[in-house]
């Protein structure tokens, strides 16, 4: 076997395993825990994954949590029309930060950002005009500031684990 083939190889090993990772912690995080513990360390692997992995899965482990989380009875069944919005969310908020890459903290506060105005905009018009005010106002908060927080949380997370690994790695001697 030639070096490049090997090489490829281990790349795709570690790919497969950091995306492994990302998607199992996104998708059985939302079991254990509430928004203001799961939003910020979803929103982190979010971030993480469009770091090691790239658009196209980072988006895919942003599609999941949601549905799992209510599936699981994490979310009441009143949050199932929230869904698409949160969904929604977290692609934006994958698609803005690869685009504003070119500096971890800007990308973080403006995809951060991005996300919970389509969270909280969508949201919003679904409350008033579509459910007639009938849902309760801890979930239109729950759909309002605390998805740019925990965004902006998650991307703290994501930073300090990236420092970590940054320093695994200089004292591994890579």
């Amino acid at each position: 076997m030639r070096i490049r083939e090997l090489v490829f190889k281990k790349v795709l090993t570690m790919k497969m395993a950091i995306f492994l990772t990302l998607f199992f912690f996104a998708f059985f995080l939302p079991v254990f825990g509430s928004q203001p513990v799961t939003g910020p360390l979803i929103n982190a692997a979010l971030f993480l994954a469009v770091i090691f992995l790239g658009v196209r899965d980072a988006v895919w482990i942003g599609v999941f949590p949601s549905i799992i989380a209510l599936f699981v009875g994490f979310l009441p069944m009143i949050m199932a029309p929230f869904i698409p919005f949160i969904i929604t969310g977290n692609i934006v908020l994958v698609l803005s930060f690869n685009y504003f890459n070119d500096n971890f903290w800007k990308g973080v506060i403006i995809s951060s950002f991005l996300k919970f105005l389509v969270i909280a905009i969508s949201s919003f018009i679904f409350i008033n005009y579509v459910a007639g005010g009938g849902v309760p106002s801890q979930v239109a908060v729950m759909m309002s500031w605390p998805q740019f927080l925990t965004a902006l949380l998650g991307g703290g997370i994501a930073y300090l684990i990236l420092i970590l690994l940054k320093k695994s790695d200089a004292n591994a001697g890579f």
